[in-house]
């Protein structure tokens, strides 16, 4: 990891490829198509795999957003979008990830579980920057209910954003910057 971050333009979807060349600690401006999703409808949507359905959205190469927004403001799609903690999720994710599930934006740690499905089938944890919901909001372009309205601001959204900034925390290769970063920084910043 070099002191200079290059920050990457991406667009979701996403294949497996070009997660697998994604590393930890690098900035994203993520643009496209992506989808809100927590807890209550991580659940439906396992329970609906596990009965052989098909998903309420493509979920191949697709990226969750682990967020429950709250009302639009007047000019904006959602109001404030800041992430929710990930590990929440962690119960249903490697499931998803088996299915075709490409990324995840949210904030804090993620399972061993989850890890190892993400370092199998090439998928990427990017982080959010947990406080910062207005401004995320702001990257946030349309916004539609696909399914699941009776969840209110946890209903699984299509979002479309443009140059949403997020950062790689976990990358394909399990590389972790929660775990790896304070100690880089500190041999970086020690004489």
């Amino acid at each position: 990891m070099s002191d200079q971050v290059e920050t990457i333009r991406l667009q979701a979807p996403f294949a497996e490829s070009e997660a697998r060349a994604l590393k930890s600690g690098q900035r994203i401006l993520l643009s496209g198509v992506i989808y809100s999703l927590r807890d209550a409808g991580h659940k439906r949507l396992v329970e609906l795999l596990k009965r052989g359905e098909e998903p309420p959205f493509p979920l191949d190469n697709a990226v969750l957003y682990y967020v429950g927004p709250s009302p639009a403001k007047a000019g904006r799609a959602l109001g404030s979008a800041g992430p929710t903690t990930s590990s929440r999720m962690d119960p249903y994710t490697p499931c998803l990830i088996r299915n075709g599930l490409r990324g995840m934006i949210g904030k804090g740690y993620r399972s061993d579980e989850v890890v190892a499905a993400m370092k199998e089938c090439g998928a990427v944890y990017f982080a959010a920057i947990g406080g910062a919901g207005a401004l995320i909001s702001r990257a946030i372009k349309e916004a539609e209910v696909i399914a699941w309205e009776d969840l209110g601001t946890e209903a699984l959204r299509r979002l479309t954003v443009e140059n949403m900034p997020v950062t790689v925390v976990i990358d394909t290769e399990g590389n972790n910057l929660y775990r790896d970063g304070p100690h880089i920084w500190l041999t970086r910043h020690h004489d």
